[in-house]
């Protein structure tokens, strides 16, 4: 997963400016999963602001073409991907679906929604990746669905080992536009946080886990 370091600390840049990433290593947040975290992701947030989404938009279709070509079909995951899914479908100029954590439990029970043929070749988008896991259920659907998954392209990952070792485990290629690692160097070099912190959100990427627990 080779990153484009302008790309990436821009990304990061915007994703602070308009707070879709929250850095608070003084007061944590607390994750679903129960995990205290410095760190708060949420980049849906990134669609209310046009210039931002359109520079995701442009970016992520760029990596599509260069990774993988010009897919069949783009495939967001739900619920987060989707919009954004949506719009680099539109600048690539191809078809798109998305898929569901899990098939609908009535109607068509459909877990992948939109029109998909086999043998196509799909790139996912994603918006976030922690350890993979949710993201890696999408592609298990569309490869039930007999089509070739070429890779996947995220926004943002955290960067963790486990999700590192799940791809690798299931031999899907993941590309993002930035990662932690770029946000703590720009948020360093834009004063958003000081050297202290900068400690503290890298002992926490060490060990997310048991941080403060």
């Amino acid at each position: 997963m080779s990153l484009n370091k302008d790309t990436a600390k821009k990304t990061a840049e915007l994703l602070l400016q308009i707070k879709a990433i929250k850095l608070n290593p003084s007061t944590p947040f607390t994750w679903a999963s129960g995990w205290k975290s410095p760190i708060y992701c949420d980049n849906r947030i990134t669609l209310s602001y046009p210039p931002v989404r359109n520079f995701l938009k442009e970016q992520i279709a760029k990596l599509v073409e260069e990774k993988h070509g010009k897919p069949d079909v783009i495939a967001g995951v739900a619920t987060g991907a989707i919009a954004i899914g949506v719009l680099v479908a539109q600048e690539l100029g191809v078809p798109f679906v998305y898929v569901r954590p899990e098939p609908k439990k009535h109607g068509r029970q459909n877990q992948i929604e939109g029109h998909l043929e086999s043998g196509q070749n799909v790139v996912v988008i994603e918006d976030l990746i922690s350890t993979g896991k949710s993201s890696l259920n999408a592609v298990k659907a569309l490869k039930d669905a007999n089509t070739t998954v070429k890779g996947m392209i995220a926004i943002f990952s955290y960067g963790f080992n486990e999700a590192t070792e799940n791809f690798t485990k299931n031999n899907i290629e993941l590309t993002t536009l930035s990662n932690y690692e770029f946000l703590l160097e720009q948020a360093l070099d834009s004063k958003y946080i000081n050297s202290e912190e900068l400690r503290t959100l890298e002992d926490w990427r060490m060990n997310p886990s048991q941080w403060k627990q």
